[in-house]
């Protein structure tokens, strides 16, 4: 759930899974997101941790630093092809179980998407079968994406769609969203005012992906800047992080994630 909004929000950054909590002390933050193996392949979680699923879910609990766990980028539940879809249930259901394990706060998975002359209706309705079909131990954050024509979560229509699919699955409850700011930009959604469009769509904003973007508004590219390097509005990048009133992690180059949580810190 997100924070207080008269609290400043956990910050944190994606990091290696070896050791989230010392990756989270070092950047004198309160949270850590990370992948629980290879984010391109289709092999089930691993945790690496010293000591495994429960060693790691104690340190997190004295360290008060807050897990997540993003989903591999090959899970794709929208998609009309059974060969890409049925694994992508049975992966994304080993990480939600991986997840409650370590007591993570919530499992981030993209939004996905169908062929280019398929009917988006038809991913709108495999969305509903695969939260129907999940069995929740730790809540679910949908990603909204950077590019794609049939993409399910680039644009604010598309989200609107997933959301009204999702909610009538057994689960809808435990189904929050997650808001990445590059991918917005590179969507085309501008950043001054998305925080209200987005919840007027889903009712929440349960984390913020705060990253710039090497590329250009509407360029449909998925790739990251430090704060304030890169072609997002700085003004829009500030006004995300504090309107969300959400916890906030950072995807960024990680030579840079002292002074992005810095920038961060100041206009908070």
């Amino acid at each position: 759930m997100p924070d207080s909004p008269t609290a400043l929000p956990r910050l944190g950054a994606h990091v290696d899974q070896i050791d989230p909590v010392a990756e989270a002390v070092a950047r004198d933050a309160r949270l850590s997101q990370f992948f629980l193996g290879d984010p391109q392949g289709w092999k089930g979680p691993t945790i690496e941790y010293g000591g495994g699923a429960a060693a790691l879910r104690a340190a997190a609990e004295e360290a008060d630093v807050a897990l997540y766990v993003h989903a591999p980028y090959v899970i794709n539940v929208a998609t009309t092809n059974n060969r890409i879809r049925i694994p992508s249930r049975k992966l994304l259901q080993q990480q939600m179980t991986a997840a409650a394990e370590i007591g993570a706060a919530g499992v981030i998975v993209h939004g996905g998407h169908v062929n280019a002359k398929d009917d988006p209706e038809v991913g709108f309705e495999n969305w509903f079968k695969a939260i129907d079909r999940t069995d929740f131990s730790v809540p679910l954050l949908i990603e909204n994406t950077a590019g794609g024509a049939n993409a399910m979560a680039r644009t604010l229509d598309r989200i609107g769609r997933v959301w009204e699919s999702v909610q009538r699955a057994d689960g809808a409850e435990l189904v929050g969203f997650c808001l990445d700011t590059c991918h917005a930009h590179a969507g085309g959604e501008e950043l001054i005012g998305l925080v209200d469009k987005v919840r007027a769509i889903t009712g929440r904003i349960d984390l913020v992906h705060c990253n710039d973007s090497r590329d250009a508004f509407g360029s449909g590219a998925d790739r990251h800047a430090n704060l304030g390097q890169g072609q997002c509005d700085p003004d829009g990048l500030a006004a995300v992080a504090r309107e969300a009133g959400a916890p906030i992690v950072i995807e960024t180059p990680g030579d840079g994630h002292l002074a992005d949580l810095a920038w961060l810190r100041e206009r908070l």
